[in-house]
Order: C-alpha cells, then sequence, then structure tokens
C-alpha cells in the first residue's frame, strides 16, 4: 500500500461530548485532541478524511473499515486488548475515569466494588472494560451525567475526572470524584491495514511531547479550569 497516497478516515463526532479532549463547538479551541490530532497528522505528513456519524456508530463503523482511527484507552477494554483488527500507538497522555457522585454521597463509592450489580450513569458510545458488572444507565454526554446525579436520576456514575470537574463547575452542579475506575494512557488505534503509517505516527507523538507542546495543550485546557474551587 502506498502510505503517501492513503488518505485516513476519522470521525470528528467520535468523541464530540468529550470535553475538554474535544470541544466541537470551538472553532479555535477545540479542546486538547482537537488542537493535537491535525498537529500529529500533520507531523506525520498524512492526509486525513473527517466524518460525521454519530458517537454510537463510532465502533461499528472503525470494525467495518468505514473509519481508520480513533483515540481510546486500553484500559477501557478486557485485558486491555482492543482486537485482532486494531494497532496501538505510544502513550498520548495519561487519563483517569473515577466514579463520580454527589459530595454527601463520597463515602458510599469510596470503594470500587460498590458499583457491582449497581445502576450506574455511563456516556451513550463509550467503552467500560467491565460493564458486564453493573447495569448502564446511559446518557448523551459528561454534561448530562453530572445534570443526573443532581436530579437523583442515578446516584453514581463514571466519568474521566477532567469532563467532570469542567461540566461541574461550568454548571454550577458540584460533585466529587470518589473512587478510581480507571487509570490508563490515551493512544491512536488505528487498523491494521494502515500499520506502515504507525512509526511516523509514533514520532510525532515522541516529538510534540519533548518540545512541550502536548503538555502545553493540557494545560491550556485544564488548569485555568481545575478549577478553583
Amino acid at each position: 500500500m502506498n502510505s503517501a497516497a492513503t488518505i485516513l478516515k476519522y470521525n470528528v463526532n467520535g468523541s464530540s461530548s468529550w470535553v475538554p479532549y474535544y470541544i466541537p463547538e470551538q472553532v479555535e479551541n477545540s479542546g486538547i485532541l482537537g488542537e493535537l490530532v491535525p498537529q500529529i497528522l500533520s507531523m506525520a505528513e498524512i492526509k486525513v478524511e473527517k466524518h460525521n456519524f454519530p458517537p454510537k456508530r463510532t465502533n461499528q463503523a472503525l470494525e467495518k473499515g468505514l473509519l481508520d482511527f480513533d483515540f481510546v484507552s486500553p484500559s477501557w477494554f478486557p485485558k486491555g486488548d482492543m482486537g485482532e483488527l486494531f494497532i496501538q500507538s505510544e502513550p498520548i497522555l495519561n487519563i483517569q475515569e473515577n466514579i463520580i457522585t454527589l459530595e454527601q454521597n463520597k463515602s458510599q463509592w469510596a470503594d470500587i466494588t460498590k458499583i457491582e450489580g449497581e445502576s450506574i450513569g455511563t456516556v451513550r458510545g463509550y467503552l467500560y472494560h467491565d460493564d458486564d458488572a453493573f447495569t448502564r444507565v446511559d446518557f448523551g454526554s459528561e454534561k448530562q451525567l453530572i445534570k443526573a446525579l443532581h436530579k437523583q436520576r442515578v446516584q453514581a456514575a463514571i466519568s474521566g475526572d477532567l469532563p467532570a470537574l469542567y461540566w461541574a463547575k461550568k454548571l454550577k452542579m458540584p460533585i466529587a470524584l470518589a473512587s478510581v475506575h480507571s487509570r490508563g494512557v490515551l493512544v491512536m488505534r488505528l487498523r491494521k491495514e494502515h500499520s506502515e503509517m504507525m512509526p511516523k505516527i509514533n514520532l510525532a507523538i515522541a516529538q510534540l511531547k519533548t518540545d512541550g507542546t502536548i503538555q502545553a495543550l493540557v494545560d491550556k485546557y485544564t488548569q485555568a479550569e481545575q478549577y478553583q474551587q
């Protein structure tokens, strides 16, 4: 395959609710990944084609080859296995998921095993490594999870720590970070037929780490919002 002529397809809407990683309504301040992805692919000299599948269709589109890559954490998959169709890049940045709840309920969810058999707020279309252990109650976004907690629709939910804190501040609806659900790293998940492109992608990631670009983007979207509580 001529990698120079290959155009990789990806979904700009797949993580559209994943603030502050993607902020789709912002053109210039489009989020950590919103700004970082074009830089990685430009440095790797890879052309891309943007699509707008609904979030719940992204995984199906990747498996069928309608899309070529997305950004995920191995920690979201049972035993970290993304399947035989994909390879993964070097880590781009660290991420963490927490059980989130209201402050007065925090102690009840201090042990991660407390989610077993319970109804837990989740984001529609997102992957969870242990979602056979609890009953998913799907909402459209992390923003909706925060509202659901305050409306008592669920007692606990699973969210990335930064998205949860971002929306809690934005909505003026305080939440607490209880037990850690998963710790991991964010990687590019790329279909194997494009594996010859991965060395260039990894070189670009390494350079953007070394020159401070990735950390600067994380700081831009989290430090000022981190959230003077």
